[in-house]
Formats: structure tokens, C-alpha cells, sequence
């Protein structure tokens, strides 16, 4: 693995370590408060918001260096791309096949989405780390 990837990768996986847990347990305290359907929707929700980064942080981590200058933008455009695409099919797809509660559904997924400014607002990372 080349040395420059590694603390980009390392901040993406704790990032989503963090967004993971925080919808887990978004999802646990619904379950607790409203019932299983409405965590199941938070659940539905979190999950819109992490995989798709998921498969982002796979695409935009792969190169690194001046000398693959290219192949880093082009898979970091082709991973926002997939991302977006992503995004959209498993809100399509969650809305054509789950009975949603929008507060919940919503909620979590915005919690996700926000969970990795939260992670670096919170945490003590610096790319110097190894």
C-alpha cells in the first residue's frame, strides 16, 4: 500500500466506524422509544447515508503520488459518481419497497451524513499520524 493513502484511509475508516455507531445506536434508542418500525426506518436511513461512503472511501483511496496524478482524480470522480448514483438508488429503492416513518428515516440519515464532520470536529486526527 502506498505510504501517502494510508492516513486518508485510516481517517475514511474511522469516520465510518464512527457514522456506524452513531446509527446503530440511533437505531437502538428508537427501537427503545418508538418501536420497530420506526427502527426500522432509522435503520433504513443510517444505512443511505453510510454505504455510499463506504464505497466512496474505496474509490477515492486507491492512488496516490504525483506520478498517478490522473488515476487519482479519476477514481476519486468515478467514486463521487458511484456515491451519488448509490445514494439516489437506495433512497428509490427504500421508498418503493419499505414502509417509511420520514422523522426517523430522515433523522438517522442526516446523523450519518454529517457524522464524519462530526468525527473530525471531535477527534484529535491530523494527517501526520502514522
Amino acid at each position: 500500500m502506498n505510504q501517502l493513502v494510508k492516513p486518508g484511509r485510516k481517517l475514511s475508516r474511522q469516520q465510518l466506524i464512527f457514522a456506524s455507531s452513531l446509527v446503530l445506536v440511533s437505531t437502538v434508542t428508537i427501537f427503545l422509544s418508538w418501536g420497530l418500525s420506526h427502527a426500522q426506518s432509522a435503520l433504513a436511513g443510517g444505512c443511505i447515508g453510510v454505504i455510499p461512503n463506504f464505497v466512496f472511501a474505496l474509490y477515492a483511496f486507491r492512488f496516490a503520488g504525483a506520478s498517478a496524478s490522473k488515476q487519482v482524480m479519476d477514481s476519486f470522480f468515478k467514486g463521487a459518481k458511484i456515491k451519488m448514483v448509490l445514494t439516489a438508488l437506495l433512497f428509490a429503492l427504500s421508498f418503493k419497497f419499505l414502509s417509511i416513518s420520514l422523522v426517523p428515516f430522515f433523522s438517522t440519515y442526516i446523523l450519518a451524513v454529517v457524522s464524519p464532520i462530526l468525527y473530525t470536529a471531535l477527534s484529535k486526527f491530523t494527517f501526520n499520524q502514522q
